[in-house]
């Protein structure tokens, strides 16, 4: 694993907290160099130390939202180390609501943040990636890009535009030796329940049992390096769960799916 990604210049959003945490750790250890990105400039400046090597770690401050300043952030991103090889997605927030109650402001906010902010990236990022011929962007969707159930919505649209979006994009890349990899993370044990978009003004504020319950992050982390590697179209990261068994019923018996759906309210 280490060898893979020994020198690999790494760029991932979302990095100060949770998954995106838990993989800066897990790549430094393995060596490579890492550009680290999010809001919160404090919060970076904390995963930094806690890196293997934190001598090869940039910080490059960045708010997914402000999709104007991204191609300028993904010039001083390749500045970082010279150039990049694997763009990590992973910024973005959840949603608890029901269809009736969200407001058509919260779809936008979650299409803005959970796929344009990706889109932005990966088109200012792909330029550079075909000109060296060489590249991995590295997608953190959910299993909810996959599936429906309850109080999902926008969270749900946003991810399955992601699978959409990636899909052809790999389509166009492979023969510029460029690969994709969509993730599909079940319940992970990070704090983004704690901030999920709901009809109140503060968000939901509190953890989710199933998130408590969910794969530790550095668990996931180990996951997501080994799909990483293996060039992998999609992979599910989780444990074995009711999450990846709906995965399976989506694909070879939806309507069984359907009937169970409205049992699976997050909790």
């Amino acid at each position: 694993m280490a060898n893979h990604f020994n020198n690999k210049v790494v760029w991932i959003t979302g990095a100060s907290s949770g998954i995106g945490e838990a993989l800066a750790y897990a790549l430094s250890a393995a060596g490579a160099k890492l550009i680290l990105s999010s809001r919160r400039l404090p919060e970076l400046e904390r995963v930094k130390q806690g890196c293997s090597v934190p001598g090869q770690v940039q910080l490059l401050p960045l708010d997914l939202s402000d999709t104007d300043s991204l191609q300028d952030k993904t010039i001083e991103a390749i500045k970082c180390f010279g150039g990049i090889d694997i763009m990590v997605h992973n910024g973005g927030v959840t949603q608890r609501s029901l269809v009736i109650d969200t407001e058509i402001e919260v779809h936008r906010r979650l299409m803005e943040l959970d796929y344009f902010s990706y889109v932005v990236l990966t088109k200012a990022l792909l330029p550079h990636f075909i000109e060296k011929r060489a590249g991995h962007f590295v997608v953190t969707s959910s299993v909810m890009g996959k599936i429906g159930t309850p109080m999902r919505s926008a969270y749900a649209a946003a991810k399955h535009a992601l699978h959409g979006f990636f899909d052809c994009l790999r389509a166009e890349v492979t023969a510029d030796n460029i690969k994709v990899t969509i993730l599909t993370p079940g319940y992970i044990r990070t704090n983004i329940s704690l901030y999920a978009v709901t009809n109140k003004p503060y968000g939901l504020g509190k953890p989710s049992e199933n998130i408590e319950n969910g794969l530790p992050a550095d668990r996931a982390a180990k996951q997501i390096m080994k799909a990483i590697k293996g060039g992998k179209f999609e992979a599910y990261v989780g444990k074995f769960s009711s999450e990846r068994i709906g995965l399976w019923l989506n694909r070879l018996l939806p309507s069984v799916l359907t009937r169970i759906a409205p049992r699976l309210v997050p909790k």
